[in-house]
């Protein structure tokens, strides 16, 4: 005789009962609901070396990694696949609403609402000496279209020298996450399965992309998505890769980790 259980998360209920040897992965599902828990993942490992300084002692190379709450996700997956061991890891938060630039006029592009978030928050000049001492330096954002138009006379502002190598990572949308409506679904549904994307983040990857090219860009939208207007949001094995659209489950990081490092210029640096 079959048993069944409901499966509940924080507020999260599964109406229907499924039974107890129903794919794990579905489960899973139930526990990314739980928006909380799943942005704590987010954040907890790279708030936890940010502002790190690099140890003159090690004679491993530094790496400092940039960025929002992408370059959050960026460094998840770079954590979850064991890439960059052999590196000292750095990591530095500046806000989506305040991005990277160098330009003191370019404040001016804030929105007022953030412009006491801002002054508080971590930036480039603020970032300059660790950004020196650094033998990688990796930018990760979610990009706005001004800051991008920026952003090729930020990286000439920054001033580093010909034996630093310079990353930047573009922003990855997945578009609006329904779980409830995923666990109706079949396991070849899931797998087949693509979600409309915001365009806003495709159209300022290919301003970095056309501003920057491929030596110092990566288009994670790209690689993980193709070049449409829509992108799968399970893996092979049925794992849901992003929990909101923008940022990315344990499964999710490693399976994003492992395209960047293995399909872009992040190879060099494995």
């Amino acid at each position: 005789m079959k048993m069944y259980v409901t499966l509940c998360v924080g507020l999260l209920c599964l109406g229907t009962l499924l039974p107890v040897a129903a794919d794990v992965n579905r489960e899973a599902l139930l526990k990314a609901a739980d928006t909380e828990v799943s942005g704590e993942y987010t954040r907890q490992r790279f708030l936890a070396v940010q502002k790190k300084p690099f140890d003159s002692a090690d004679n491993r190379k530094k790496a400092l990694i940039i960025g929002d709450s992408h370059a959050q996700d960026f460094f998840n997956g770079v954590l979850e696949n064991g890439y960059l061991a052999n590196y000292q890891l750095s990591t530095r938060y500046i806000p989506t609403r305040c991005q990277m630039f160098l330009d003191e006029a370019a404040a001016a592009n804030i929105e007022p609402k953030d412009a006491a978030l801002c002054a508080e928050s971590d930036n480039l000049t603020q970032a300059a000496t660790q950004i020196a001492e650094a033998d990688v330096v990796i930018l990760v954002a979610r990009w706005q279209e001004w800051a991008a138009k920026l952003l090729p006379e930020t990286i000439k502002s920054m001033n580093l020298r010909a034996d630093q190598s310079l990353v930047v990572v573009g922003a990855k949308d997945f578009g609006k996450v329904s779980i409830r409506n995923y666990l109706k679904l079949s396991d070849d549904e899931l797998r087949a399965f693509s979600n409309k994307v915001d365009p806003k983040p495709l159209a300022t990857n290919q301003l970095l992309r056309d501003s920057l090219g491929t030596a110092v860009f990566v288009d994670q939208q790209r690689l993980i998505c193709g070049e449409g207007a829509s992108c799968r949001l399970f893996t092979d094995e049925l794992e849901l890769i992003s929990y909101d659209g923008g940022h990315l489950t344990p499964a999710g990081a490693k399976y994003v980790g492992k395209r960047l490092f293995t399909d872009s210029l992040f190879q060099r640096f494995q």
